[in-house]
């Protein structure tokens, strides 16, 4: 008996001998890869390893052992990991996958969830790796789904999911690009302002204005000093043709902050936008009383915008953009006065030169600002340009060539 017992437990020792081997020679990779020093030992453990583990893999006694598909998977995905090459690396992670699936189902204990953890990261990996050149080569379909791949295997990792959504949106698919950029905004990743705008952007292309105004709102009161979220949040109440609720929205906010000068800057900008709009009003016009209608709303808003802006100015005289869109919303009624005087016929000199002289008159009122943007910011181009406009208008060719001259050298 003593002898027959012998014999069954040295027969159970061969059979889990490759797998026990296969072991060690994982470990010994694991602990010697990622050192230039130890290089060479990790490459010939890990082949050893895989050598052993496919044999265990064919035994009758081990291969139906969950320890062996769980080491299967670490060592087929290590070896998946490091290969550079798709032809090659893109077999050894199907097989890695499939181990992982059936370590998983025989697993029931648990006995070995750190390989399987272990082995699932790797596949995580190597599909990031493979998101990356998918999405660079601009195959953002491929790109998306091994993204996703990693953002499930990791759903806490805001790289992740930011790669995952990104990849989303260049694909055209925005629901899921939504759905990724709105689960961001709940982790503690560090590039959320970026993220608010971005989402208004997929909202809009996906035709959800609603999902987009509530994207770049909250982005507001989360960060009330961004001027680009309330610059969008303007933009969207104008898309969808609700000028009186922003400005109701913006005027509510200067009661509660009466010295903030970003505050006048918004309300401005929305007159302004207002004005553009009615501007294209004019132009679609089919009768002269449609025309004249448009045309007042056109000099109201301009007007309103005006105020608004020095405001602002008063609080801060050296506002760059107050500045810059004050001199625009005063010098664009000089031009329609300007461009309205030359289609005058030659028999109306006399309304000619009062027209002229009116419109001379409103570019004048328009120069200090225009001047004082390009003092505040030399290397605007949309200063420069407003300030070459004045001067074309008042028939100064030769300082309208000086300033062409600065806008030339931008280039």
């Amino acid at each position: 008996m003593t002898g027959l017992l012998g014999l069954v437990a040295t027969t159970t020792f061969a059979q889990k001998g490759e797998l026990n081997n296969a072991q060690t020679e994982y470990d010994k990779y694991e602990t010697s890869r990622g050192n230039k020093v130890t290089a060479s030992i990790a490459a010939t453990s890990i082949a050893n390893a895989k050598t052993s583990i496919d044999k265990a893999a064919l035994n009758e006694k081990t291969s139906v052992l969950p320890q062996t598909f769980a080491l299967k998977g670490a060592i087929y995905s290590s070896l998946a990991v490091q290969d550079s090459v798709p032809a090659t690396s893109a077999p050894l992670f199907a097989t890695a996958e499939e181990a992982i699936k059936k370590a998983k189902e025989l697993d029931t204990k648990g006995e070995n969830k750190k390989l399987i953890d272990h082995a699932n990261v790797n596949l995580a990996q190597y599909q990031l790796s493979k998101g990356v050149r998918d999405y660079q080569n601009k195959d953002y379909k491929s790109a998306y789904k091994s993204f996703d791949y990693y953002r499930t295997v990791l759903p806490e990792d805001t790289n992740a999911i930011y790669y995952t959504g990104l990849a989303a949106a260049n694909a055209n698919m925005y629901p899921e690009a939504i759905t990724n950029y709105n689960k961001l905004l709940t982790t503690n990743y560090s590039g959320k302002q970026r993220i608010y705008t971005d989402l208004s952007t997929i909202y809009l292309l996906n035709k959800d204005t609603t999902g987009a105004l509530k994207s770049v709102s909250e982005g507001v009161a989360k960060y009330p000093t961004n001027a680009d979220f309330r610059k969008r949040e303007v933009e969207i109440y104008l898309q969808t043709g609700r000028q009186k609720e922003v400005i109701d929205k913006i005027n509510a906010a200067i009661a509660n902050d009466p010295k903030n000068k970003s505050l006048y800057y918004y309300a401005g900008l929305t007159y302004s936008q207002a004005a553009e709009s009615a501007g294209k009003d004019i132009a679609k016009a089919k009768d002269a009383a449609s025309k004249a209608t448009a045309q007042k709303a056109k000099e109201d808003s301009f007007a309103k915008a005006a105020d608004m802006y020095k405001k602002a100015l008063e609080i801060d005289p050296n506002y760059f953009e107050a500045n810059l869109n004050l001199g625009y919303v005063l010098i664009a009624p000089a031009i329609d006065m300007y461009n309205a005087a030359n289609k005058l016929p030659a028999s109306q000199q006399k309304a000619y030169d009062a027209a002229v002289a009116k419109a001379g008159a409103q570019f004048d009122l328009a120069k200090p600002y225009l001047l004082k943007a390009v003092e505040i910011n030399p290397k605007s181009y949309d200063a420069l340009n407003n300030l070459k406009t004045y001067y074309l208008g008042k028939k100064d060719t030769v300082k309208a060539g000086e300033i062409q001259k600065q806008i030339d050298a931008l280039k």
